[in-house]
């Protein structure tokens, strides 16, 4: 038996999320219906992790297994000839056999996507917040995040995950890209200004709970609207209770980015 793992990316906005759901369409279910279709055997596909509905991926990575081997190449060519628009397999590739694409991976890094002017080209991928955001008092509480070990209080309730402790090794809020440096001048267009890019969360961890990344960035919305200090944001960690956080974000503007083996 050998073992292959797959990079792919998909915008989630048909999906109820990666894995297989009895209600609706998944990019499991797609991915698994394709690699089966290719094969000609029933296979299998596990993925580095859960996405919930409406979430994207820009890189995830899953592996499936098969007896024979396999033109890497030419299957992840004809698996983009047969899968959905919004699913693209950018490489097939051989591993070894003890490799697991959720047991291997050491780090996975999300982004949250939010913008503050009305834009038609960022509502599927970016939360739309008209009300001002302090994002340097947002950045400090991030980088408390650091110093967490235990997340229960932005884990999804009912959750049914053994363990509520995560290493977060990165939490930070940027700048859109299209803001002038400081000390920059403010360009002036004519005959209107162009709305400003989205501000991005980058969160990197060896795992993450359920909803975590989006219950995160709502408890620091609230941060950055006065309405929660950085102590209560500490208190609100040390309780562990999800109803003591922030609201959980909209699932659209939320992107798995990246896995690390």
């Amino acid at each position: 038996m050998n073992r292959y793992f797959i990079y792919l990316g998909f915008d989630g906005t048909n999906y109820h999320g990666w894995q297989i759901q009895p209600n609706g369409i998944s990019v499991q279910e797609c991915l698994q219906k394709g690699l089966s279709t290719l094969l000609r055997t029933e296979t299998e596909v596990v993925g580095a992790g859960r996405t919930d509905a409406g979430v994207h991926a820009r890189r995830m990575v899953a592996h499936f297994d098969y007896e024979g081997t396999v033109d890497v190449q030419d299957l992840a060519y004809k698996l983009n000839r047969i899968l959905p628009r919004d699913i693209a397999v950018y490489e097939v590739r051989a591993v070894d056999n003890d490799l697991h694409a959720r047991f291997s991976a050491t780090s996975r890094t999300y982004h949250y996507y939010i913008h503050q002017q009305k834009d038609p080209f960022l509502r599927h991928y970016s939360c739309e917040l008209r009300y001002p955001l302090d994002f340097e008092a947002m950045n400090e509480a991030a980088s408390h995040l650091l110093q967490v070990e235990d997340f229960g209080a932005f884990c999804k309730s009912g959750s049914d995950v053994k363990t509520t402790l995560c290493n977060v090794t990165e939490a930070k809020w940027e700048a859109p890209s299209n803001l002038p440096l400081e000390g920059e001048a403010i360009p002036l267009l004519a005959p209107c200004s162009l709305p400003l890019g989205p501000w991005c969360f980058v969160i990197t961890a060896n795992r993450f709970l359920r909803n975590m990344v989006r219950a995160v960035v709502g408890t620091l919305i609230e941060v950055g609207r006065h309405r929660m200090t950085l102590d209560e944001f500490d208190a609100v960690i040390r309780t562990g209770k999800r109803t003591e956080a922030g609201e959980s974000m909209p699932g659209h503007a939320l992107f798995l980015w990246n896995v690390e083996y």
